[in-house]
This record gives structure tokens, sequence and C-alpha cells, in this order.
């Protein structure tokens, strides 16, 4: 694969705000282990190969297990996370591909058992950016690994 475009040397500005509010959401409420989650989850469903390189590199710095993030494709089926996680990935599922007629109440008011009013709107925050930064790296096609070293994501020990 060969990336169409340097988004972040051509719009600097714009790169260097949602580069800010990713780093902001490292102080969230939600817990790392569930912020790798949802960033990997959403970056399966949007199909970006540069972010869910990432994303599992960067769980498995932080100490995620392998089998766990093999499941998270199949979390519904998998037994490996606790109904916290479950909160949040179906939370991210349903945000990432944001159902016509919008987010049910349902699934709102399981979330709601599980989170608070605060970890929810953090999570939503973590989502949108995920988002955002799956859309940006899908559209100029950002090769996965390639900036493994930048951020320290060789450290993974995942070749």
């Amino acid at each position: 694969m060969t990336q169409r475009l340097n988004y972040a040397q051509r719009s600097p500005e714009f790169f260097r705000k949602i580069s800010e509010l990713s780093m902001a959401l490292k102080d969230s409420v939600i817990e790392q282990k569930i912020r790798d989650l949802v960033n990997l989850r959403a970056s399966q469903i949007n199909g970006c190969a540069f972010c869910v390189d990432m994303h599992v590199k960067e769980a498995r710095i932080h100490g995620e297990s392998e089998l766990r993030l093999h499941h998270v494709a199949i979390w519904r089926e998998s037994n490996l996370f606790i109904p916290r996680e479950r909160a949040a990935l179906a939370w991210t599922e349903a945000l990432t591909r944001m159902p016509e007629g919008g987010i049910p109440d349902e699934l709102y008011e399981r979330v709601r058992g599980q989170l608070s009013e605060k970890e929810i709107s953090d999570l939503t925050f973590s989502i949108m950016t995920i988002n955002a930064w799956n859309r940006v790296s899908v559209a100029f096609k950002s090769v996965p690994g390639s900036a493994d070293k930048l951020y320290g994501l060789d450290k993974a020990g995942l070749d």
C-alpha cells in the first residue's frame, strides 16, 4: 500500500488539534484497557489497517493479552470480556455504525447500567476521535506500521 498524501503535512493545524484531543483523552475517566479495546473495535469496523495495526500494538504494550485482542472481533460470543467492557464495545459499535433512527434507548440504558454519565460522555468523545482518525487514515491509505518508531510502537515486539 502506498500512502496517497501526508495529511499531517498538508493540514498541520487540524492534525495538531485532533492530536491534542487524542492526548487529552488519555486523562479521561475511561481506563486505558477499555480505550484500547474501543480503538481496536472501531478501527476493525471501519477497515482502517493503519489503526488496527497501531491499536493492537498499543494494547500489547499496555499489557493486553493476545487472545483477548483476537476476540475483540467476536466479543459478543467471547467469555473474555466483563460487562463493563461489553457495554463499551456495544456503545462503540453503535456510534461507529450510527444506525438509522439513532441510538436505541435500550442500548443507552444497558450502557448506563455499567458506566456513569461522565464515563459515557468521555467514552463517546473517545469513539468520536478514533472514528475521525480512521476516516483520515482510510481516505489517504496510511501505511500500517509506518509510524511505529515515531509512536514507540516498535516496543510491542510485533513484527
